[in-house]
């Protein structure tokens, strides 16, 4: 992604949360207004921050509809649907912080074992997808500035995703993937 497909990502997460402010309903920009990049399928994750502190993050897994679309979406949706945080007021929009995460394709990892999935994990780069019947979970690549530790990430994955930390079955399905950050 250039430089100015990077900020137009940007404007277009940020409109969609003054937007959605403003008006109440999610604005979803018409994709033959943006070059041919943003227009073909993408998957994405928005993160907001308010004063610093996580106030949504909501994502795509995999590619769906048309990037900037996807970004549109995921901005409102982290604003005004996570289902953590209040939804942002027009107070906050002074301190608001937006972070895209935009993702690569999944990979399945065949692992037996958790220490076969840490031994396989490349910190700083995977973000990590496990699941296990209705069990799901995700981590982007970000959540290794907070979480280090090959074991504690793959430990804190599955609490997230309603498993105990200790758990382990031949059921556990596990995908990694890159994600290129912006800013």
């Amino acid at each position: 992604m250039n430089s100015p497909e990077r900020e137009t990502l940007l404007r277009v997460a940020r409109e969609a949360v003054v937007e959605g402010v403003r008006r109440g309903i999610p604005w979803l920009p018409d994709p033959q207004e943006y070059p041919a990049s943003l227009r073909t399928p993408g998957a994405s994750f928005v993160t907001l921050h308010v004063d610093g502190q996580l106030h949504g993050c909501v994502g795509s897994l995999e590619p769906a509809r048309p990037l900037v679309l996807d970004v549109a979406h995921n901005a409102f949706a982290a604003a005004f649907h996570d289902p953590r945080f209040p939804s942002l007021e027009k107070a906050e929009l002074e301190a608001l912080e937006v972070h895209i995460a935009l993702l690569g394709p999944l990979q399945a990892l065949e692992v037996g074992s958790e220490a076969e999935l840490v031994a396989c994990l490349r910190p700083g780069v995977d973000g990590l997808l496990l699941e296990e019947g209705r069990y799901r979970g995700t981590f982007l690549p970000a959540v290794w500035q907070n979480l280090s530790d090959p074991e504690d990430f793959v430990r804190a994955l599955k609490r997230k995703a309603g498993l105990a930390p200790d758990h382990w079955s031949g059921a556990v399905r596990v995908w990694r993937y890159e994600a290129e950050s912006i800013p």
